[in-house]
């Protein structure tokens, strides 16, 4: 959640479709201002430097227990306090990469086992921060197309940037159509799919990475170790009943490394896996 994402919003109406967007954008700016951690008047701010803790309203607290239940799931491989690691890691130098011994210093403030959580008070220990980036645009995705839903009886589509989700086919009963970009050739796609319900989400490096002695280390970091998987591939995307759930998986999969198609498999869920 880095910047403003892009919104889309179709429908078969125009003027609705015009209002639903206006309506889009606003919840989007919203989630964007209340937990962008580049901001210092928000809540994710105030959590990163409460000190004793703080009591947190209850949309905070419905991410803090998902972040939780991944964290937990995946056995620390998605944490929302790794993202202290951008100290270490600048992905805008694609010439160089941290050492080990500058990675050693940021682990000790990462783990959510060290964070007290007792909904609705949290507390992050003195030096470490929290970061919903990992799932922010995904949330908002599943935020806005909900907010929408309650507004309208139209079947919409809500993409960010390609990560997407769909209340219903169109009304003409045919599907929204959306592709995933091909990593080897930017701007083009590898392929079209036809989406009347659910979610996707993609996660990949094909922009940020450094390429560094021959190895190319992508952006998506282990948090465990601080460094990513150098056998990931370049992009997965994933279909799933909500974006957040997609984005979770595809990201996962991502950590997995040669093993990734065999996560997915597991999951028992629609992909594309490319290399």
């Amino acid at each position: 959640m880095a910047s403003p994402c892009e919104v889309l919003i179709e429908c078969k109406t125009k003027p609705t479709a015009n209002k639903l967007i206006r309506l889009a954008q606003r919840e989007a700016a919203r989630i964007e201002r209340k937990f962008s951690r580049y901001r210092d008047d928000n809540i994710v701010y105030r959590i990163n430097e409460g000190g004793n803790g703080i009591t947190v309203d209850a949309e905070t607290a419905r991410l803090l227990d998902f972040a939780q239940h991944c964290y937990e799931l995946s056995e620390g491989w998605f944490d929302i306090t790794s993202g202290i690691l951008r100290r270490a890691w600048n992905f805008s130098d694609r010439d160089s990469i941290p050492t080990q011994q500058q990675i050693d210093k940021l682990l000790p403030q990462i783990g959510w086992d060290k964070v007290s959580w007792e909904n609705p008070r949290l507390s992050v220990p003195l030096g470490m921060e929290i970061d919903f980036g990992g799932i922010g645009k995904e949330y908002a995705v599943d935020s806005v197309l909900k907010l929408l839903q309650s507004q309208s009886e139209h079947s919409l589509m809500v993409n960010f940037g390609g990560d997407c989700n769909a209340s219903g086919p169109m009304i003409d009963g045919s599907a929204w159509m959306t592709g995933i970009e091909n990593p080897h050739r930017p701007g083009d796609a590898s392929a079209v799919i036809r989406l009347k319900n659910g979610a996707l989400a993609t996660s990949g490096d094909v922009f940020r990475f450094i390429q560094h002695d021959g190895i190319r280390y992508g952006h998506i970091l282990d948090p465990r170790t601080g460094w990513p998987n150098t056998d990931s591939p370049l992009s997965v995307t994933v279909a799933a009943a909500t974006c957040t759930e997609a984005g979770i998986l595809s990201t996962l999969a991502m950590l997995q490394g040669m093993e990734a198609e065999q996560f997915l498999d597991q999951q028992e869920i629609k992909y594309w896996c490319y290399r």
